[in-house]
């Protein structure tokens, strides 16, 4: 009977993402008490995670990995989100890019646009960004981080005082609806909110796979963004409640709509 509710809860879980305790004595017919202990057990064999009284598939705070590594994941969806992303740079802009895997995407793809300025804390972005002739490139100074080939600390900070840019483009680590955007790296977490202040529209460019997950460190507030690129396996319950809060969500489809 524990072997088939086990089996049982991790087909809900599959099919649902996350769902509470009570949902699950509900679902199940069982007492709340009984559920605990097979989440528990669950947890204990790694196929679940527990978190404020509901259980998910994965869990949710992200350790830091290295920028190579991370560039692995999702390509595919990086590299879709950044070419779209690329589309809503315009002609005499001044941009603000944020370090990371999909932003430094986004830097691939952005060509020929004319009396561009745009500054980046990160060292890979700004050797993309220096291929496009029309192009101004400003590189923040500050500590390097090894692990992201990007600048974080007071120089940096102090720098950006004195810009004011019409967008800020950055990834995140982590994205929950609730919390906020969040990030593995407080230094990193501190710069991005002086981005944030620096720019006129904020715009997020994050795979699927953040959503629903945190970092060490928030970066801001849902309410703060302005629009989110994302790719077509976002969730549609959370795709409608960042929508619902007023923000501009832009899905890019990375399936073949024919299914092959």
């Amino acid at each position: 009977m524990t072997n088939g509710r086990h089996r049982r809860i991790m087909h809900l879980l599959h099919q649902q993402n996350t769902l509470s305790v009570s949902q699950l004595a509900q679902l199940l017919k069982v007492s709340e008490v009984t559920v605990r202990k097979d989440l528990t057990e669950l947890e204990r064999q790694e196929l679940l995670y527990r978190v404020h009284g509901s259980a998910i598939l994965a869990n949710p705070y992200i350790k830091e990995r290295h920028v190579d590594d991370k560039e692995k994941l999702h390509s595919e969806e990086k590299r879709a989100i950044g070419i779209y992303a690329a589309r809503l740079v315009e002609p005499c802009d001044t941009i603000l890019i944020a370090s990371g895997t999909t932003t430094l995407a986004l830097a691939r793809a952005i060509r020929g646009i004319e009396d561009l300025t745009a500054i980046t804390t990160s060292l890979s972005v700004a050797t993309a960004l220096a291929e496009n002739e029309g192009c101004t490139v400003i590189q923040l100074g500050g500590q390097l981080r090894s692990s992201s080939f990007s600048v974080v600390g007071p120089f940096a900070e102090q720098m950006l005082r004195q810009f004011s840019c019409s967008k800020l483009f950055f990834g995140v680590d982590g994205f929950d609806l609730r919390y906020g955007v969040t990030t593995t790296n407080l230094l990193g977490g501190h710069l991005a909110q002086k981005m944030i202040e620096a720019v006129q529209k904020v715009i997020v460019l994050v795979d699927s796979s953040k959503f629903g997950r945190r970092g060490f460190c928030k970066m801001c507030d849902v309410d703060q963004i302005d629009m989110v690129v994302t790719d077509d396996n976002i969730p549609p319950t959370v795709a409608g409640q960042l929508r619902e809060k007023g923000i501009d969500v832009r899905i890019v489809m990375t399936k073949d709509p024919s299914g092959k």
